[in-house]
């Protein structure tokens, strides 16, 4: 409605002919002073000003900073800069040699589509960053723009009056097809973003991504005469051969066995590389989700008994040496670091783990066959596993800041305009090939279809099999395709590139495709009263004590203690109002 009445005073002041007010300087939108704009309208201070409709035009400089305020892809008439807090990748995200956060592909683009341009005023991965932005809200400096990565944090956010209401913005500047994405999920991500009624941040939508594969070492299994897993049981006797009998030559002791993350499995769903969600699966657990248990009440995962089964058996493992012994000590840096020097053939990891470690292990080592593969995890041979929450990103702005709509009209640009319409943009092209992470653009995140996996998939497909001419293929999955293409021409020879592309879109992303899959959709997604008060204890709690059981610290029983202490502290009143909600 609002870009209607925009257009119908931009035909009043052509028909009418509007006076000369004054133009705009720099990125804020200055008001002109009164004295001003009655000598420029030619009236007096004793004149009413609404006698003369040249008083409600705009010349042609407010006009376009209006537009700007209005439209996807209005462009500002003078540079805006805003302070942004940059959530960073390893490696530099992955960006060719002499690009930075505040000049790549993307901020290029967006400067010369929007006129705008981002300065960092903190450049942090991982745990850094979260503390960077805690450190913000504490000294209540937050920057223009800058990503959170939980609803708890936005609702603080939201309440304190330090963040801006986007709900404006989002109806003004998303464009059609950034809209459609969001409205392809069956729960819509921006409603986790809404705060007593309004939207406090764009929200990064949770596409499906499936589950966890496991990435084994085939040249050590077929160097050992071993079999494709069907199973985990099956997958653990593998990683057990992999220990004890050395394939990849390390020595005896050092080949690592399975590795995974203190974090064990991946919260709201979200399946990240070395996690145990497949393991945990196995016994019918899903910690850190909201579950139905052996009543048919809403409870929570982690304090359920097959979540204790799943326990039991990792600390086995641990005893054996199966489970890496000093997952407890490492980071994802020195996890990766495991896998690219060979010292490791065995994890669980998503679909795009061929990008991120193993592209650099194929160029450690070429002669290195990883090979994914989709465990079952039911007895009847399913592939069960928890679906992603609505949203788990989310991109705040600054009370403060003046251009509250920068937001959404990134998004169009860099989501929908970048990709579908700016088919040539060979810098972009290049992004994709070389598996640039989204962490170089402004805003790191990606909002794309709720079966953008599968679409691509598709497409590809399609064009390799010669059934879609390559140039119909939208930008990102023509940069896929000529990395595939190029990988099927010569496989033994291909680059990394090359191998990672074909791995990741077409080999892992046809186990995906299967309908083998069991998907078990979240059953609350929100945050009762007693959250915001209590979780965090509670996180900390768990985590303490699932990694305490596994090491030997406790024993498996303790896991009784851990759940009443759970109960006691919080969980039992969340319960309650969790299953209210319900």
């Amino acid at each position: 409605m609002k870009r209607k009445i925009f257009c119908l005073i931009m035909v009043l002041c052509m028909l009418g002919g509007c006076a000369q007010a004054g133009g705009k300087n720099g990125g804020a939108a200055e008001e002109t002073p009164v004295e001003e704009e009655q000598a420029g309208s030619g009236l007096t201070q004793d004149q009413p000003a609404g006698e003369d409709l040249s008083r409600d035009c705009f010349d042609e400089d407010n006009l376009s900073w209006e537009e700007a305020a209005l439209t996807p892809y209005g462009k500002y008439p003078s540079l805006v800069t805003y302070t942004l807090g940059k959530m960073t990748g390893e490696n530099n995200s992955n960006m060719p040699e002499g690009d930075t956060y505040e000049n790549n592909v993307y901020t290029r683009y967006l400067r010369e589509a929007l006129n705008i341009q981002n300065e960092d005023v903190f450049e942090e991965s991982e745990e850094q960053y979260t503390t960077n932005v805690r450190m913000a809200i504490a000294s209540k400096e937050l920057p223009d723009v800058m990503v959170i990565e939980d609803r708890q944090t936005l609702v603080e956010l939201a309440r304190k009056g330090m963040i801006a209401d986007l709900s404006q913005a989002f109806e003004d500047c998303a464009s059609n097809r950034l809209i459609e994405m969001y409205d392809s999920y069956e729960v819509s991500a921006l409603d986790s973003a809404m705060v007593d009624g309004k939207l406090m941040a764009l929200p990064e939508p949770s596409f499906v991504d499936g589950p966890n594969l496991l990435w084994l070492r085939k040249d050590w299994m077929d160097e050992l005469g071993l079999e494709e897993p069907e199973t985990v049981e099956d997958a653990i006797e593998i990683i057990r051969a992999f220990v004890e009998k050395d394939p990849g030559g390390n020595g005896a002791g050092n080949t690592i066995g399975l590795v995974c993350h203190g974090d064990l499995t991946g919260e709201s769903g979200y399946n990240y590389e070395f996690q145990l969600d497949p393991v945990f699966s196995s016994f019918n657990a899903f910690p850190k989700q909201w579950v139905l248990d052996a009543e048919g009440n809403v409870a929570y995962g982690s304090v359920q008994p097959e979540a204790k089964e799943a326990l039991g058996y990792l600390r086995g493992l641990y005893e054996e040496g199966v489970l890496d012994e000093n997952f407890m000590l490492r980071n994802m840096t020195n996890i990766a670091e495991l896998v690219v020097s060979g010292q490791c053939g065995s994890f669980f990891g998503p679909w795009w783990a061929p990008n991120n470690p193993l592209m650099d292990a194929r160029r450690e080592n070429p002669d290195a066959e990883w090979k994914p593969y989709l465990l079952s995890t039911t007895e009847d041979g399913k592939i069960r596993y928890y679906d992603q929450e609505a949203s788990y990103k989310y991109v705040v702005v600054s009370a403060d800041f003046e251009h509250p709509e920068i937001v959404f009209k990134m998004a169009s640009v860099m989501f929908d305009k970048m990709r579908y319409e700016d088919t040539s943009n060979e810098g972009l092209e290049e992004y994709f090939q070389i598996n640039v992470d989204s962490t170089a653009r402004p805003l790191s995140i990606n909002i794309d279809y709720s079966d953008a996996l599968h679409r691509c998939y598709e497409q590809l497909e399609a064009a390799l099999d010669g059934e879609l001419r390559p140039d119909e293929l939208q930008i990102l999955e023509h940069s896929y395709y000529e990395k595939c293409a190029a990988y099927l021409e010569h496989p033994d020879t291909a680059d990394a590139e090359e191998w990672a592309a074909y791995m990741s879109r077409i080999e892992a992303c046809s186990l995906l495709d299967e309908e083998k899959l069991s998907v078990i959709s979240p059953i609350f997604s929100g945050e009762t009263e007693t959250m915001g008060e209590a979780w965090q204890t509670l996180e900390k709690l768990e985590k303490k004590a699932y990694l305490r059981i596994i090491s030997g610290e406790e024993g498996l029983d303790y896991f009784d203690t851990f759940v009443e202490e759970w109960m006691e502290q919080g969980g039992e009143q969340i319960t309650q109002e969790v299953r209210e909600t319900l």
